[in-house]
């Protein structure tokens, strides 16, 4: 598959991804946190808003691969 094509379909798939996650954090943001400590709000808040990007690293490197001779 060319690097174009596998930029397009992880592009379409990133997108997908972060909204489907986005509507996750805010259900979980809208739960439990709200009652608990200042410390504990923002530990989470920092790691609902960094955690999308573990799981799209390998997707990332899959459309930087480049194209075989």
């Amino acid at each position: 598959m060319r690097q174009t094509h596998r930029k397009l379909i992880g592009t379409v798939l990133i997108l997908v991804f972060v909204c489907v996650y986005a509507l996750v954090a805010m259900a979980l943001a809208q739960g439990r946190i709200t009652t608990a400590p200042k410390l504990v709000q923002t530990i989470a808040y920092i790691t609902l808003g960094l955690a999308w990007v573990l799981p799209l690293l390998p997707l990332i490197k899959w459309m930087e691969r480049k194209d075989r001779a």
